[in-house]
Formats: structure tokens, C-alpha cells, sequence
């Protein structure tokens, strides 16, 4: 029998409900239960024992080809919202051809979108289920957002955005089955009531639908849009959420943002989405003309997380943001048959090799770096440096990269590889220019970088020598295998045409893999990057944290990439020993010459700390140094800069410089820079000796002639001897730089004969530790050979080679 009367009587239907608004081909049963601003499009198919009651809030939109079975209930809170297809809001949205089986519970705001099938029993609260989504049994389904195609099987519980990201795909056996269950309902005879559909009751006083603002108002408790913030910037809030961090804000207006200036709001200390939606809201209100972004912050660690997402612009223009998955988010994980993969999936900003970089420095457990620099602050060398991604993983990383790329569109961006355990750079390598150019990194690979690549290229460099595109020569390749087989690890400098006059190298950092054919690529990448400055590489003991052999040249300003030009090794003189082709003597500033720039250079980069001394005519003859200021700075233009400044203050004073070894606590070099009559120390005469005494290590020179360091005692006064010594101020100095660096000092000697055919015969090693020892055996060694030819040696006791040969006496 068929119950022709609405199953709620009028006299329980509240009085300030809105009539529903039910297509004429829609077939509701009788015994269903319908009230409020329901709207039932054409052929919705409603079952006896539902209840669909939107008595508070917004309407319900019912689409056509909708079907609900027994017993579903659908109610809605009063104040939460979402956006239907048509940017409708409304309190819940079921799409077209939806099915919605038999006691299953949706309690607005929901959204669920088109040919969606919700299984037995299952809650949906709060919730929006993308097009085509198949719910299974006993599901309940809250707080999330699930994207299209994606399958929910039976008591599953997705509560939280990382459980919906890692969702499945469908497959044919579940639609299958969601068309059998479909079907049978539709099949019933008992549903098809298509002229006893609930009418209005005529009896009914006519209601009022509320104001269209107030309808898409909410109050924040569960709203599921917000009508200022992007849908990106939505989910990477419930990402951080969903992590346990918390959220913060910054904003800065047009002048602060160009200087990277950010002034940081109160963090948001809630971790429900709504309240701290609203107060994200708040703030982009109270900011209106400013740019503003928001990060996560870590609450144990009392540190941000991830890389700051930009949510507003003071012009008004969209923030573009990367559709991928932000810093710290899930990835969805699906099934092998599924769209997507689980693969890397290819970058529309970033170039493939980049994209190979990131992949090979994640490989080896590698973090991620990035800085930025404008036009100006890039010629200076001056970078200002992000948030690292703390994220392993490729998605994340790589849609960090392009978010940065985005945010520093007109400057020059590049990032570089962080090894978490020695806390240094491994790599740096350029991925985009201000002037729009693209960045060739073809066969470049990453300078520093140890690269891992597969196939041919990897055994290239087990079968036989690299390959080079022509930018290196022979002498350069050759090089790099003497010192690879030396165990030595390969460094580059680059300056341009100023600093190179001015003694100003700029280090590279150091290639970290020991195979030929990634050291060949990463030089000639480095090459390719800077194309028209200058280009010298050098070999690095791991094990000394030292340079080791000379500089040598790979390019200059004026060659052409793969000409016949074949670099020039640099040996002990002045002007080859540093690279320089200045006449012989050009200094990059009044008062320091280039041996001394390079001296200030080579220390800076071991980790020395420099300072000064100085003493007048009589405290320098009775070696009683004054201690000058210490240069604590690292940068070498402000260290330049500072001894310029002292001996111009003490311009009627010796003054000489100090390295120190902040670890050992001990002296490694002291250099006279400058005398009273206003001739810079060592002179151009007697520069070789001391030159190599500076840097034995660096640029081993080979004295054959006596000449070079003639035996004056003019000089012989200083801080280790009286003036009657043998030995001059600089062989000291030379002594005790030997010993400090833990060389051994050895001698040889020759009569003229023998020393003309350059028979000479080894006299005693000095195996003493202490300078003022080796000093006093040198002494004695020279007076028993008064009458000879004596020349010093330095010795390497790891490497089992000389580092220095200086005659010290001749006949």
C-alpha cells in the first residue's frame, strides 16, 4: 500500500523553513522526508525512509540523476559552507548521476562531486569527494579533501589530508561493482513513484530564503572554502596542520620586499583549519598593499619548516603557485596501473639536467640550498641565502626550486648541495639568470658534485680515458690524472679582468668526486659558466686540508672555447707564481703587492687568522715587536682593506703580517710587509725566497742559483737571532714556516766544481720540532762549509718529496 500524505506532518515543520524546489521528474517516495532550501534537479531518485533536512545554514544542491536509497540521512550545520560547479555556496553539493546507498550519513559541508558512489553505512562529514570517487562500505570520511578517481575501501577511516593524498586510484572491478548495486536499486518497482512525489504543502505559509551574504557566511567551525586564499595555499595549510606545526605569517611592503626585509606577525597558535583560516584572512586584510607569506614552524624544534609560500602581492595580481606538493607535504602513493606513477614526474620550470642534479645530490643524502642575487649584489659576489628544504624527496624538492624560481623571477638564482653531516657546500651550480637567459648545463654536471651517472658514461671512466668536448688541453687533462692519481682533490678559481689584476681570485668550491670523467665535466662546466673571466684550477690534499703543486691557467678573457691555447703552469715568480701577467710588479692597490694579496688570499682559505705587528728602527734590530690589531674578518676585501689602513697609520714603521692556526694555537708564517723607507718587504730581488717560504706547499720553487738569494746580513736582524747570525731575517722566517708546518728541514752542499755540474751532496736531516734547534744547526752547518755552496731543503714526510730548494751561501 502506498502512503499517498507526507510523512511529516505541517505541524512539526518550523515555520522559518523554506519550501523545497523539486524538478517535476524528480520520484521522491512518500515516506521520505524532505524540509529547508533543498534544490532536487530532473530525475533524482529518492527512497522511502531518507531524510534530507536543510532546516539551518545554506541550501542543499541535489543534481539531476542523483540517487538515494533507504535510510540516508543528509543534514548540514548551520554556518558551514561549501562551493558547488558553479561557485554556488551552499551547504552541501551531491553532483550529477551521484549514488548514495542505503543508511549512509552526509552531514553538511560536504561536497561531493559528479558519478560518485557512496557505499553502505558510510559518513561523510565535512568533507569534499572529488568527481568520480568510489566509497566502499562502513567508510568514514572527515576533515579531507580527496581528489578525483580515487577509491576508499570498505572501514577505512581518512581523517587526516595524508591518508586521503596516499589513496588509491580505482580500478574496473570497483566500478563494476558500484554499476551492480546502481542498477539493482534502479531495477526495484517500489522506487518508481514518478507521479507520487511530495509537493508542497499548499497549507504552508510562504517562507523567506535568507539573504544571499549571510548564506555564504560561516563562523569558522568547520567552513571548507575561504573567499580570499587560493586553493593551494588551503592545502598546504592542512599539509602543516596535519604535521603537527604550527603556522606563521610575514609581510613586507614593496621597499622590504626588494631588500628580502620581512617582518614576522604573532604565529597562529591553533591548529584547527578553521580558526587559523580566519586568521590568515585576518592578517591578508590587515596587509592589504603588502606582500605577505606564511611558513610552518616546527613547535619541539623551535624552527621554520619548508620554504615560505607567498599568499598575497600588493598589486593585487595573483600569487602563482606550484601545483606541486609543497615542502612537507605527502605525496599520493599509487598503485602501479594508476595515472601519475610513482615516478619523478618531469618540471615545466626546471631544465632536465637540473632536475638530474637534484635526483643524483638526493641519491647521496644531500640537502638542498638555494640564494638569490640581484644584477648588482651578483657582480659584488654578494648572495642572499633561502630556507634549505629540509624535504629528501624529489616532489617536494623540486617544487620548492620552482617556487623560488618564481618569488627571484628577475634575479639570479642558484642552488647548491649540503651535506647534513660535515655541515658544508658540496655543490653550486646556477639555474636561472636575471636577464632572462637559459643556463647551459648540458655535460657540465655539478662543480663539486660527485656525480652518478649510469650507462655509457659511468663506464667510460672504468675503459679508458674521459672525453672532453674540446674545452680543456692536453696539459689540463693531464693534470687533472696527476693529481686524481695522487689522491688529490681538484679546486677552481676564477677571477675577471679587475681582480685579476688585482691578485682577487674567487674559489670555487672544491670537486668532491675522485673519477676523471666527472672532474673533466665539472670543470668544463665550470668553464661554461664563466666564459670570459679568468680560470686556473689547483690541486687539494683531503688529508692536509692544503693546496698542493702550482695554479694552473685553464682560460683567459680572450680565448675561444676548444682553441689551441695551452695553459701556463705557474711557477715561484712573481708574476706566473699567482697568475699574473702585470708587468712584474703591478700591485691591486698603493701599498700591497700581489705576492702579498695572495698570501692574504691563501691563509683566508685555510682557516688561518691573520693579524699585524710593527716595530720602529730599534725595536726591529733588537726583534721586539709591538702586536698590531687582529683581523677577525673573512672577507678578503675587508682584511685588504685593513692593512692598507694600518700601514698607512704606521707608515714610518716595519710592519709584518701573521698567520696563525686558531686550532693549534701556534704561529704558521710571519711576513714583513713594509719598511720605514717606504720599500715593501720582501723587495722584488729577494721575493723568490720569501715567496716560497710563504706558500711552500702551494708553489714549490727550485733555486739552482745562488743569486737569487744572495747572503747579505743587512737584514739578519729580527725575532729569532742577534744581527752577527749567518742566517738573514727571511731564511728565518723561511725556517720556521718549514717547521711549523711540520716539514722536515734538510741541507746540501757543493764545492764549485760539483756545484757546477749540479753534483751536490746531502748534509744531515734536522729532525728537531723546534725552529730555534734548526736554526742553530743551520748555523753550524754553515760555518763548516764556509767555503761552499749550501742550499735548504724542504721536505714532506707523508709524501716523500721535496717542497723547497733554496741556496742559502755560496763561496
Amino acid at each position: 500500500m502506498v502512503v499517498r500524505n507526507p510523512a511529516a506532518s505541517p505541524n512539526t515543520v518550523s515555520r522559518s523553513l523554506v519550501e523545497p524546489q523539486i524538478d517535476s521528474t524528480a520520484r521522491i517516495h512518500a515516506f521520505s522526508q524532505i524540509l529547508g532550501d533543498v534544490r532536487i534537479g530532473p530525475n533524482v531518485l529518492v527512497a522511502p525512509g531518507t531524510s534530507i533536512r536543510a532546516e539551518q545554514g545554506g541550501a542543499f544542491a541535489i543534481q539531476s540523476g542523483v540517487q538515494i536509497q533507504d535510510g540516508v540521512v543528509i543534514h548540514s550545520l548551520e554556518q558551514g559552507r561549501v562551493l558547488g560547479d558553479g561557485d554556488q555556496p551552499c551547504s552541501v553539493w551531491i553532483g550529477a548521476n551521484v549514488s548514495i546507498t542505503h543508511k549512509a550519513l552526509i552531514h553538511g559541508p560536504v561536497y561531493i562531486g559528479a558519478e560518485c558512489f557512496i557505499g553502505f553505512r558510510s559518513t561523510v562529514f565535512n568533507a569534499r569527494i572529488g568527481k568520480g570517487c568510489v566509497v566502499m562500505m562502513h567508510a568514514l570520511i572527515q576533515d579531507v579533501e580527496i581528489p578525483p578517481g580515487k577509491f576508499v575501501p570498505s572501514g577505512a577511516s581518512v581523517t587526516t589530508q595524508d591518508q586521503a593524498d596516499r589513496l588509491p586510484d580505482i580500478q574496473p572491478e570497483d566500478l563494476a561493482f558500484a554499476r551492480e548495486v546502481i542498477g539493482t536499486s534502479r531495477s526495484n518497482p517500489g522506487y518508481l513513484y514518478a507521479e507520487e512525489s511530495i509537493r508542497p504543502n499548499p497549507t504552508q505559509p510562504e517562507l523567506h530564503r535568507p539573504d544571499t551574504k549571510q548564506s555564504t557566511e560561516s563562523n569558522g567551525k568547520n567552513e571548507m572554502q575561504t573567499q580570499r586564499l587560493a586553493p593551494e595555499i588551503v592545502q598546504q595549510v592542512r599539509q602543516l596542520l596535519s604535521q603537527g606545526y604550527q603556522i606563521g605569517t610575514e609581510h613586507a611592503d614593496v621597499r622590504r620586499y626588494r631588500s628580502g626585509v620581512w617582518q614576522t606577525c604573532s604565529p597562529i597558535q591553533s591548529n584547527r583549519e578553521s580558526e587559523v583560516f580566519a586568521a590568515l584572512e585576518s592578517c591578508l586584510q590587515e596587509h592589504a598593499n603588502e606582500y605577505v607569506r606564511l611558513f610552518g614552524i616546527d613547535p619541539q624544534m623551535k624552527r621554520r619548516m619548508g620554504t615560505p609560500m607567498t599568499m598575497q602581492r600588493p598589486d593585487g595580481k595573483p600569487v602563482a603557485v606550484s601545483s606541486r606538493p609543497p615542502m612537507g607535504a605527502s605525496v599520493p602513493i599509487r598503485r602501479p596501473g594508476g595515472s601519475g606513477g610513482s615516478g619523478s614526474s618531469a618540471s615545466e620550470v626546471l631544465s632536465a639536467e637540473i632536475v638530474q642534479q637534484v635526483r643524483q645530490m638526493l641519491s647521496q643524502g644531500y640537502h638542498i640550498g638555494m640564494e638569490h642575487a640581484d644584477g648588482r649584489r651578483y657582480r659584488s659576489g654578494v648572495w642572499q641565502t633561502c630556507s634549505p628544504v629540509q624535504s629528501n624527496r624529489e616532489p617536494e624538492v623540486l617544487a620548492t626550486l620552482e617556487t623560488c624560481l618564481r618569488e627571484h623571477a628577475n634575479e639570479y638564482v642558484r642552488m647548491f648541495g649540503i651535506d647534513p653531516q660535515m655541515k658544508r657546500r658540496i655543490a653550486t651550480t646556477t639555474i636561472q639568470r636575471a636577464d632572462g637567459k637559459s643556463v647551459d648545463l648540458s655535460g657540465s654536471g655539478a662543480t663539486g658534485y660527485s656525480s652518478h651517472h649510469q650507462g655509457s658514461h659511468q663506464d667510460s671512466g672504468r675503459q679508458g680515458p674521459a672525453r672532453t668536448s674540446g674545452l680543456l688541453s692536453a696539459e689540463a687533462v693531464q693534470k687533472v690524472r696527476q693529481l686524481l692519481s695522487q689522491g688529490c682533490k681538484i679546486g677552481t678559481e676564477h677571477a675577471d679582468v679587475r681582480r685579476y689584476h688585482s691578485g682577487v681570485w674567487q674559489t670555487c668550491s672544491p670537486i668532491e668526486s675522485s673519477r676523471e670523467s666527472d672532474v673533466l665535466a665539472a670543470l668544463e662546466g665550470c668553464l661554461q659558466e664563466h666564459v670570459g673571466e679568468y680560470v686556473r684550477l689547483f690541486g687539494i690534499d683531503p688529508k692536509a686540508k692544503r693546496r698542493v703543486g702550482a695554479a694552473l691557467t685553464l682560460q683567459r678573457p680572450g680565448d675561444r672555447p676548444g682553441g689551441a691555447r695551452q695553459p701556463q703552469a705557474q711557477n715561484g715568480s712573481a708574476s706566473a707564481s699567482h697568475g699574473y701577467q702585470n708587468g712584474g710588479g703591478a700591485v691591486s692597490s698603493q701599498s700591497l703587492s700581489t705576492e702579498i694579496l695572495q698570501k692574504v688570499r691563501q691563509s683566508l682559505s685555510q682557516g688561518y687568522r691573520l693579524s699585524l705587528e710593527y716595530a720602529d728602527r730599534r725595536r726591529y734590530r733588537s726583534g721586539a715587536w709591538q702586536t698590531g690589531p687582529s683581523l677577525q674578518s673573512r672577507s678578503q676585501s675587508e682584511v685588504i682593506a685593513t692593512l692598507e689602513s694600518f700601514m698607512q697609520a704606521h707608515v714610518t714603521d716595519y710592519v709584518r703580517l701573521v698567520g696563525i692556526d686558531s686550532q693549534a694555537k701556534q704561529r704558521v708564517f710571519e711576513e714583513t710587509i713594509q719598511r720605514p723607507d717606504g720599500r715593501l718587504e720582501p723587495a722584488h730581488a729577494d721575493r723568490q725566497s720569501t715567496a716560497a717560504a710563504a706558500t711552500p706547499y702551494t708553489n714549490p720553487p727550485h733555486y739552482n742559483s745562488p743569486n737569487n738569494n744572495p747572503n747579505s746580513r743587512q737584514n739578519s736582524s729580527g725575532r729569532n737571532g742577534a744581527a752577527s747570525s749567518p742566517l738573514t731575517a727571511d731564511l728565518r722566517q723561511q725556517v720556521t714556516q718549514l717547521v711549523n708546518q711540520g716539514y722536515q728541514v734538510g741541507t746540501e752542499f757543493a764545492d764549485r766544481r760539483r756545484y757546477r755540474s749540479g753534483a751536490w751532496s746531502s748534509g744531515e736531516s734536522i729532525h728537531s720540532s723546534r725552529p730555534a734547534d734548526v736554526i742553530a744547526s743551520l748555523e753550524k752547518l754553515l760555518a763548516n762549509h764556509s767555503g761552499e755552496y749550501v742550499r735548504l731543503v724542504g721536505i714532506d714526510p707523508k709524501a716523500k718529496r721535496r717542497v723547497l730548494e733554496a741556496t742559502i751561501q755560496k763561496p
